[in-house]
């Protein structure tokens, strides 16, 4: 066998090498020394036989005085002299390589190694990939070194901590973004931030009133605004980190796990938005009973899913886990740990949005009166009944059919009804309604029973279902629900059936009464509490807030489905919930006056796969027992459960597996290397420690906000909003009532870290919570953030879209281009590939609506002005002048959001709604749109990463009557924009042009000629003003309202509306 082996062993570290090549001399030293080796090896080779050969070679020359010596141990043996040969000239090849090559290449990967020593990857940088190690290389923002996170589940009640390091490794200052989503369910209950070794402790503050107006009516949302509980929420973080210096965040958030179809499901995403030198995820369920069903589903990509097991993706029977995934599950303790490393990271993705890791289980349960928990003179019960007869359900489905419908949605919401008509039991009892301008009743007067001919009846209505029309929410209601009662009046009712309505809408209301108070008030009045009205909303449109009260004051659930979501897997998910009622009624009680601050404990009903969760206070610690009663219905007989519970043997039992909880906690939330955190998980084991009362408190709010939400009277929302801030304040939870506000770090021009303060730094104004509840009529006009002062206290944003808001701390200089509408309105067209400049004129009138870019198709980008009139000033051959008044942009991808600018305010909306002030400077990034505002200059807005507008603001401190306040409009970057984008501007973006000069006739002048997508445009010379006349530009000027120049005439560019995202009719104008 022929076999040949090269072993080297190298006695020092890359560094010192490296710092010995650093120079001239000693780089020529070690490649002569390497070549004179080599070549005796050679002669070696040469002189030997077909027999092993081992001899040791070492530079015995200078390199030992630089620190380099280069030991070599080499064993060759040949057998063939084929072998020997093909060696033998490859050795020869190096030993003729240049020495100035050779030592390059050794320098270049010598470079590419030591570049990653600042990263503190967690796997040798010689496996890092060329491409990774690029990727880390170039990057200029703060590098993630840490991304720890550890989460405890004690009795389904879930501890997440997470601990974040960032390094900058540049001299300069550097802006590092701490970004986490947490669920929508969840409280953020701490965070601190450790820059320039300070330790800067966060607060939660309660909530300002918000200011009305001058008129003393509140300013009020548009209806529309997001759900209060929307799926997921950003919490986002951004502050100055020193140059060559580390930042350190810490994030503590807590939920109760809700129960859906038997499974409880916890989720954590995973989306730093870089690789991570070192991330690790860490979860530890301790429960009271036995874990079973434990499974790690795989990554989850895409829009996170708030919706439970329920309306998750089909997955696998054996899901395979994420790689590296180690699950340790004991009988009452299971551990599951993901750390994947740089490279495992770049395989799933290079972008760092890895997804969401998700985990179900459930507990094993008694038949009985259900599992108490004693803790420090609180308790918490949970109540999950199982193998119980259904209840016969009673349920008229609402399916909105206008015309907004058309497409897949209503495709969509057949497929799911088709197979609910298949889940429906025989006892049940049915109907459809169907709604748009006209209401239509599938079986008038009545519910029928579910037999096989009523199935197939159903479905022929239902695949006849066309969408046309407008949306009458109102009159749907009313006739739904006076179908249920009067089949509830009737002889067929049974006593115990659970009734309910299933309402599906996919807009706001437009026909009939669209008044949100009065849909609501007329619904509760036929509704008479005698059935619950569960309420589904599609797509981006759906007045959301309406839906959510609608359904929490008929005591049912509101679930939001997304634009792009598989709305036929999540209706019938949701449906799955709800679809098979065990008990109605449901009543739980405790021994009277042993206990008090109670939460909810009247249900109406407990759905099969579902959970009852109550927590109170004990009053009397000392006592023995503490009597429980559970009263329901069940089909057509009541329930009784009873039972006394020994309270100490409880506290015993409760404190055994608290203990073990805190436990893991102290182990694995420890982030070694950074001083700030070692006591993290101990902060959070005392926390545990108490996790009864905190469930407790947590209920407490939830409840709290729930009956805000439902209030009728001003005084009674006072109450309850008095009630759960003062809950929030006190278990430090940031809730729609409260802010979490943190002092910032103030670092100087130089890069390093401002000296401490002596007096505490005031504070600025804390921004608003994104998951704040909606406006209600009595509250004022969202609150706008001011920009803090440098060292002072800012608040972190938690939101589903408005995901920052911070500062910026001087007006910056804009990169543009040429290609604008501004003043009177002037329109100027920069062609780079040409190499000209084309400007134009649009004489409008006031009132028009202009499409500037029209995109909708493509990018989903779309930016209409709005024209305001003013007198033309003395000596003007004008009679009027116009400008741009208002601005808007809208984007339907990846949801459906708008900015509206005008010069005193910018309105963004995306899922929730913000007005922000332009006399401040100011930054807010929703997620599909971003804004940045420099007060009183200009307004940037970004869309995804590859478009940009700039949006200049022109405001008269003492206007003449000829002048108004207005906007000029630049493209900043239009990479994103396609080919087939239009609008006055718009269509010339991907287009080139020309200028030919016609021969003179008689005694005129040369004339030019602008060729432009094969039209001739008679042009001259002109030089017009932009960026608000600092500069000037030469162009080529189109008369006669642009003739010729644009496609089609001035009138295809006028839109209907500011928020019309029409296409271009395609007209065409030939020369």
């Amino acid at each position: 066998m022929t076999w040949a082996l090269l072993v080297i062993v190298r006695w020092e570290i890359r560094r010192p090498l490296k710092a010995a090549c650093s120079s001239s001399s000693t780089n020529d030293l070690i490649r002569e020394s390497v070549r004179i080796s080599l070549l005796r090896w050679v002669g070696a080779v040469l002189l030997s036989s077909p027999l092993t050969l081992l001899f040791l070679l070492r530079t015995q020359t200078e390199t030992r005085r630089h620190n380099v010596p280069l030991p070599f141990i080499c064993i060759v043996s040949f057998k063939r002299s084929r072998t020997r040969e093909m060696l033998l000239w490859t050795l020869l090849l190096l030993c003729a390589i240049p020495s100035s090559v050779l030592g390059d290449l050794l320098e270049e990967s010598l470079d590419a190694d030591s570049d990653l020593a600042d990263f503190d990857l967690d796997i040798a940088p010689r496996r890092v990939p060329r491409q990774v190690k690029t990727l880390l290389t170039k990057e200029t923002k703060p590098h993630i070194q840490e991304l720890s996170i550890k989460t405890t589940i004690i009795s389904r009640y879930a501890f997440t901590a997470v601990h974040c390091a960032m390094l900058n490794r540049h001299s300069a200052a550097a802006e590092g973004v701490f970004q986490f989503q947490i669920p929508a369910g969840a409280y953020v209950s701490n965070f601190t931030m450790i820059i320039g070794g300070r330790v800067y402790q966060s607060e939660v503050r309660p909530k300002e009133k918000r200011v009305k107006q001058d008129n003393g009516k509140p300013k009020h949302k548009e209806s529309g605004d997001a759900s209060p509980e929307p799926e997921v929420e950003v919490f986002r973080m951004a502050a100055n980190i020193p140059g060559r210096n580390r930042a350190v965040f810490l994030l503590t958030y807590e939920q109760l796990l809700q129960r859906r179809l038997g499974r409880y499901e916890h989720k954590t995403s995973l989306r730093p938005l870089q690789l991570v030198s070192r991330l690790s995820l860490d979860v530890t369920i301790v429960d009271h009973s036995p874990i079973r069903d434990l499974e790690v589903l795989p990554l989850r990509s895409g829009r996170s899913n708030g919706n439970g097991a329920a309306n998750a993706p089909k997955t696998p029977a054996k899901p395979e886990h994420p790689v590296t995934t180690a699950i340790k599950s004991e009988q009452n303790v299971c551990r599951i740990t993901f750390s994947p490393n740089i490279v495992q990271q770049a395989k799933i993705t290079t972008n760092g949005v890895l997804g969401d890791f998700v985990i179900r289980y459930d507990v094993q349960r008694d038949m009985g009166i259900g599992d108490i928990q004693v803790l420090n003179g609180h308790f918490v019960h949970y109540f999950a009944p199982k193998d119980l007869p259904v209840v016969p359900k009673n349920v008229v489905f609402v399916i909105d059919t206008s015309a907004s419908m058309l497409g897949t949605k209503i495709r969509q919401t057949k497929d799911a009804l088709f197979t609910i008509l298949r889940d429906l039991r025989p006892g049940d009892h049915f109907n459809f309604v169907s709604f748009s301008n006209k209401i239509k009743v599938w079986q008038p007067n009545r519910l029928v029973p579910v037999t096989p001919l009523n199935v197939r009846d159903a479905k022929k209505f239902i695949f006849t279902l066309m969408p046309t029309g407008g949306t009458n929410i109102d009159g749907a209601i009313q006739t739904g629900s006076s179908l249920l009662r009067d089949y509830l009046s009737g002889p067929d009712a049974g006593p115990n059936s659970v009734s309910l309505i299933i309402f599906l809408t996919d807009g706001r209301p437009t026909v009939g009464e669209i008044r949100s108070t009065a849909i609501l008030g007329s619904t509760r009045s036929a509704v008479q509490e005698k059935f619950c009205v569960f309420t589904i909303g599609i797509g981006n449109d759906v007045d959301y807030r309406l839906l959510e009260r609608m359904a929490l004051e008929n005591c049912g659930m509101m679930r939001r489905i997304h634009e792009e979501a598989d709305a036929s897997a999540m209706l019938k998910g949701f449906y799955d919930e709800i679809g098979t009622p065990l008990l109605s009624d449901i009543r739980i009680n405790y021994t009277e006056d042993s206990v008090r601050y109670v939460t909810q404990h009247l249900f109406t009903n407990y759905f099969n796969g579902s959970e009852i969760v109550i927590a109170g206070k004990l009053t009397n610690q000392s006592a023995e027992s503490l009597h429980v009663q559970v009263t329901a219905s069940n089909n057509d007989k009541s329930i009784i459960l009873e039972t006394d519970v020994p309270l100490r043997r409880r506290q015993l039992e409760t404190e055994k597996h608290v203990k073990a909880a805190t436990a893991a906690m102290a182990t694995g939330a420890r982030a070694p290397g950074f001083a700030g955190t070692q006591g993290l998980g101990v902060a959070l084991g005392s926390i545990a420690e108490d996790f009864v009362e905190r469930v407790w408190g947590f209920l407490s709010v939830k409840d709290g906000l729930r009956s805000r939400l439902r209030s009728q009277t001003s005084r009674d929302r006072e109450e309850h909003t008095h009630q759960a801030t003062n809950l929030s304040l006190t278990y430090h939870f940031l809730t729609p009532l409260t802010n979490l506000v943190v002092e910032k770090p103030e670092v100087l021009a130089d890069g390093t870290m401002a000296p401490a303060p002596t007096i505490p730094p005031a504070s600025g104004e804390a921004v608003s919570t994104g998951n704040e509840l909606p406006d209600d009529p009595e509250d004022g006009k969202p609150q706008t953030p001011s920009e803090p002062k440098p060292g002072g206290q800012t608040s972190s944003s938690l939101g589903n879209t408005i995901g920052k808001v911070g500062r910026r701390p001087a007006k910056k200089s804009i990169t543009v281009s040429k290609t604008s509408a501004d003043g009177d309105p002037h329109f100027v067209v920069e062609f780079p590939l040409s190499k000209l400049t084309v400007c134009f004129n649009i004489n409008g009138e006031p009132g028009h609506v202009l499409r500037l870019v029209s995109d909708h198709k493509h990018s989903g980008v779309t930016v209409n002005g709005k024209l305001i009139g003013a007198p033309a000033p003395p000596g003007s051959h004008k009679q009027q002048r116009t400008y741009f008044s208002t601005i808007t942009i809208v984007v339907d991808r990846p949801r459906r959001a708008y900015i509206e600018v005008t010069p005193k305010k910018v309105i963004l909306d995306g899922r929730d709604r913000m007005v922000l002030p332009c006399h401040s400077t100011v930054e807010v990034d929703s997620g599909a749109l971003s804004v940045s505002i420099v007060g009183k200059a200009n307004v940037t807005v970004t869309v995804g990463s590859n478009v940009s507008f700039v949006i200049l603001l022109h405001q008269y401190k003492n206007p003449a009557p000829y002048q108004r306040d207005h906007l000029g409009f630049y493209i900043g970057n239009s990479k994103g924009l396609s080919h087939d984008c239009h609008g006055l501007l718009g269509q010339f973006l991907h287009e080139e042009v020309g200028v030919a000069e016609l021969p003179a006739q008689g005694d005129a002048k040369p004339s030019s000629v602008l060729k432009v997508k094969d039209r001739s445009v008679p042009v001259v010379q002109k030089s017009r003003r932009i960026y608000g006349g600092t500069q000037s530009v030469d162009c080529w000027f189109a008369r006669n309202n642009a003739a010729k120049l644009i496609d089609g005439q001035y009138e295809d560019y006028v839109a209907p509306h500011m928020f019309d995202t029409g296409d271009w009719p395609h007209g065409t104008n030939t020369a």
